[in-house]
């Protein structure tokens, strides 16, 4: 596989993003020495693992944004046959037995939502992997009133988890954030605390945006 190395600048990963725009997954595989999988099924993170390594992203497994010099997190909006989003956007993972000292400008979703590139993908089923198109990725940050609403939803999340209630959340809960199992099937399980402070076993959980939050920023940003 090839290896790009980080963007120096965010110049210079908008020119790689341009670089990127129109290309197929099967074109841009080609380019990396990559083979593409038949379907995802089996092979969840492929996209997004390929597009990292052809844009130079370097945080691996890290707990830093994607592009560590940059500061900069890559989010892929994968895209029905309507050019809508097709699923809700993953942040990162919950802290389920979070003790209640976190503030939102510490939390791990600020920092991975402070300065985003969104990069849109097609991801219709019926459209064999290798010839998905990659559209024009853009920089984002959220606007105050976007990241009022992001935080309103977070505090009232996690006060959820620190009640003990985590295992009565739902994914209809939140504006624009919401809390949903995150994991490869249903028996994985993880420790929690209980209302009464109980050590329980739940399904893993992460943060996702709403689809109708990366709605409103494609349509914001392609009007």
């Amino acid at each position: 596989m090839t290896l790009k190395s980080p963007p120096e600048n965010q110049h210079e990963l908008k020119l790689r993003c341009q670089q990127l725009a129109g290309k197929t997954l099967g074109q841009i595989a080609i380019e990396l020495g990559v083979t593409v999988p038949d379907d995802l099924r089996r092979h969840k993170g492929w996209v997004g693992q390929l597009l990292e390594n052809y844009l130079g992203a370097d945080a691996g497994n890290q707990a830093e944004p994607d592009f560590t010099g940059l500061g900069i997190e890559l989010k892929t909006i994968p895209l029905n046959a309507l050019g809508q989003p097709k699923e809700s956007t993953y942040v990162c993972t919950v802290a389920l037995t979070e003790s209640g000292n976190m503030q939102w400008q510490d939390s791990w979703v600020k920092k991975k939502l402070s300065h985003v590139l969104w990069l849109p993908v097609e991801a219709e089923p019926a459209t064999p992997v290798a010839e998905r198109y990659v559209g024009l990725g853009w920089l984002w940050q959220p606007s105050n009133e976007q990241e009022s609403v992001l935080r309103q939803d977070w505090e009232e999340l996690m006060d959820r988890i620190v009640l003990g209630e985590q295992a009565d959340i739902t994914a209809k809960e939140g504006q624009y954030l919401q809390i949903r199992p995150k994991a490869a099937h249903s028996r994985v399980m993880a420790k929690t605390r209980g209302d009464e402070g109980e050590t329980a076993l739940i399904n893993p959980k992460g943060f996702y945006l709403r689809t109708s939050f990366t709605r409103e920023l494609l349509a914001t940003q392609f009007k």
